[in-house]
This record gives C-alpha cells, structure tokens and sequence, in this order.
C-alpha cells in the first residue's frame, strides 16, 4: 500500500522565492464518505486521479494514477465540489528534503502554505528560515477542506 508522511507548515515570509519556480495547479475534489478523498488534479498537460485514506498523524493511505487531460477536465466540471483549488506550487529543496510550498489563488487567495514529505513520521527536519507555525494536526488547512471551507471567509 502506497503511504504518504508528510507535514505542513505556514510561510511567514517570502524568502524563499528566489530559490523556485513555480507550476499552476488546478484541482477539485469528488465528495465521498469516511475520511477518504478523491483529487482530481491538472498540472500543465499532465492530468492525475488521486485517492487518499483518512489521516492518522502525519500518514495516510495514497494512490495516484495519471489520467487523460480531456478526463480530468470532464471530471472537474461535472463531478468536483466548487470552488476548485487554484494555486502555485513552487518546489524548493532544503535540508536534504523538498518542500512544496503551495501558493494559493481564487478564494484561497493570500494562503502560503507549505509542505515536506518524510520517510517516517520520527524523521527529524530542519526548518527554513521562512517556516512559520506548523498546522499538520489542523484539518482546516488540509486542500479538500479549503473548498468547504475558503480562506477568504475564516
């Protein structure tokens, strides 16, 4: 089974700019029941169908499967939740880790927050200097809740 670690932090400032470009991300999300999530995912011209367990800790259950662009799209007009995700993810390597840093637009607009995947949930990290409060525990930060959920309206 597929498992992803991985804990997520706010950006308290934008230090880290110069060190990443970024790509856009479009992606939106089927309903579903019991802690899972289903992403559907745009990425340039690569198209991903992701499917992901409930969160215990930092882990959870992941399988991701790459996906035909015109399915992708159907997919988030017919079948996502609104609004879809919109963001910049910008990937910048540090302390032998990468660090995703998601940049969010649309509702969201104003969020920075980012990420950095481990091979186990004890695996000690150093912060960058532009890593704020850690909210891995805080599910309102979590993509699939901040289309319930907006940033624009917290």
């Amino acid at each position: 089974m597929a498992k992803e670690i991985e804990r997520k932090f706010l950006v308290k400032d934008d230090s880290w700019r110069n060190l990443a470009e970024g790509k856009v991300y479009c992606q939106g999300y089927i309903p579903t029941q019991k802690g899972a999530t289903v992403r559907v995912r745009i990425v340039g011209n690569q198209a991903y169908l992701t499917i992901k367990g409930p969160s215990v800790k930092y882990s959870r259950s992941e399988f991701e499967y790459p996906i035909p662009i015109a399915d992708a799209e159907e997919m988030l007009d017919t079948l996502c939740s609104r609004p879809l995700i919109e963001k910049i993810r910008y990937r910048v390597e540090y302390g032998g880790l990468i660090w995703e840093i998601d940049e969010f637009d649309g509702v969201n607009k104003g969020l920075i927050i980012a990420e950095v995947e481990l091979s186990d949930e004890q695996q000690q990290i150093e912060l960058p200097i532009w890593i704020g409060e850690e909210v891995s525990d805080d599910p309102k930060y979590f993509n699939s809740n901040l289309v319930k959920h907006p940033f624009s309206q917290w």
